[in-house]
């Protein structure tokens, strides 16, 4: 006989079905932080972050849609982020301290994987504004240029910033990114077009991450 709870959970699994299952792996820790694949019940935390974030990070990002905030852009950032990961196009990360593992700080990808002869992807980040300046997206990039290279097997590492961005050209350059060139309006940032300085990391650069 079904008890209450029984409906309970079938009216929940009808609502928002079960998260299938995270590939193996996709967990990374460093020093300070976990990076873990995003689940649906991190999105109240995404969207505190990025709100209390908005003026620190628009200048930085494409233009944000005026849902950006909204659960159901959540919801549909969530499917995309599975569909690129099964697909084996992507993997996304959320970053954690870990004294207070459900709130959300930052976020990690790793876009537009190609595999064979081109072996690479386009690593991208972004920290909230209260733990900016403190070293951690050093250690959440670190640890994924290992993984792109142990785990993923991928050969070539790709990065992509604002001529004015100091910061993350510091941290590319201390975890080994060597600069490669500047590509004219390489991506729409904040509604328009802009010039990226372009850099990149191969797995013999950094023998430490084989």
């Amino acid at each position: 006989m079904r008890t209450p709870l029984d409906l309970l959970r079938r009216i929940r699994e009808a609502v928002e079905p079960p998260e299938p299952p995270a590939r193996d792996g996709e967990r990374l820790e460093s020093a300070r932080l976990i990076l873990r694949t995003p689940r649906a019940a991190d999105g109240e935390s995404w969207i505190a972050v990025r709100r209390a974030s908005a003026d620190f990070l628009q200048p930085w990002e494409p233009l944000w849609p005026s849902d950006h905030l909204s659960r159901a852009s959540w919801r549909r950032r969530l499917a995309w982020m599975r569909a690129e990961t099964e697909a084996d196009r992507a993997r996304f990360w959320l970053l954690f301290l870990r004294e207070r593992r459900e709130e959300v700080v930052g976020g990690l990808s790793m876009t537009q994987i190609r595999r064979g002869a081109s072996s690479s992807a386009q690593i991208g980040y972004w920290m909230g504004r209260s733990y900016a300046g403190r070293g951690l997206m050093t250690e959440a990039v670190d640890a994924a240029r290992g993984h792109a290279f142990r785990k993923l097997g991928l050969r070539r590492l790709e990065a992509a910033c604002l001529p004015a961005n100091l910061p993350s050209q510091r941290l590319l350059r201390r975890l080994g990114f060597q600069q490669e060139g500047l590509a004219r309006g390489y991506l729409e940032v904040n509604g328009r077009p802009e010039d990226h300085l372009l850099f990149s990391l191969l797995a013999e650069d950094a023998p430490d991450t084989r």
